[in-house]
């Protein structure tokens, strides 16, 4: 990958640093095919363990918070998920994982990403921060649900959104990364109701966990259900 100027893009020499030396000198494909074979495995082992430490540590909040997500639907809540970049795609993935399933009901949810219109209109007229919690101001309700996910943690509209939801007393779901950051600090004051911290330093290996996750979570929680059909929400009008 290259940037505009034609120089190599720094976020491939971050995820593949040893082809800067390959640039310096004429490459040897077996020894460069050698050496990409191995990066390839040294991550897809960090990341297996890193999903099994998360399972380890994890089971019984994950069950615990998908048993709380199942009593929401089942009394006619809905989701409402939201992240910035690469956490914006993964939240557009957490709505259709439990409004398209695969197999089982659809349950309905939300990507708060998914209005260009409304994330620009309230990012050119309001501020960027206010994306998200506008629109749960406006859409959520009690009963619902609130998921977030930011790898830092830190991100001052997600933050601003899980202040919103607890107060229209929705349940919230954070996945951060790292040590957690300011969303740490919500679940210590009680904003938010669940947090799943994945214990690393990488933005790749977080998402790839956190995508672990949040499968597991729709599993659990369809699990939790059973059988019986999700009541049809009212009609607010």
């Amino acid at each position: 990958m290259s940037t505009l100027d034609g120089t190599p893009a720094e976020g491939t020499r971050g995820l593949y640093p040893f082809l800067d030396e390959y640039e310096q000198r004429t490459p040897d494909i077996a020894e460069a095919e050698t050496e990409a074979r191995r990066s390839a495995v040294e991550k897809t082992g960090e990341i297996v363990r890193l999903r099994r430490r998360m399972g380890e540590e994890s089971a019984a909040e994950l069950a615990a918070c998908a048993g709380r997500m199942a009593a929401r639907f089942a009394s006619g809540g809905r989701l409402f998920s939201f992240g910035n970049g690469g956490s914006s795609t993964d939240a557009q993935e957490v709505a259709t994982a439990f409004l398209h399933p695969h197999r089982g009901p659809a349950l309905p949810a939300l990507s708060l990403t998914d209005d260009v219109a409304v994330v620009t209109a309230l990012s050119n007229d309001v501020g960027f921060e206010v994306v998200f919690s506008r629109q749960l101001a406006a859409l959520g309700r009690p009963g619902d649900i609130a998921v977030g996910l930011s790898t830092s943690g830190g991100s001052a509209n997600v933050v601003r959104a899980f202040e919103e939801a607890a107060r229209r007393d929705m349940l919230t779901v954070g996945l951060a990364g790292g040590g957690g950051g300011r969303l740490t600090e919500l679940f210590e004051l009680g904003v938010l109701a669940h947090l799943f911290v994945v214990p690393s330093s990488s933005v790749h290996r977080i998402q790839e966990a956190q995508t672990t996750l949040y499968h597991v979570l729709w599993e659990l929680t369809r699990h939790a259900l059973g059988p019986a059909p999700i009541p049809r929400m009212h009609d607010p009008g």
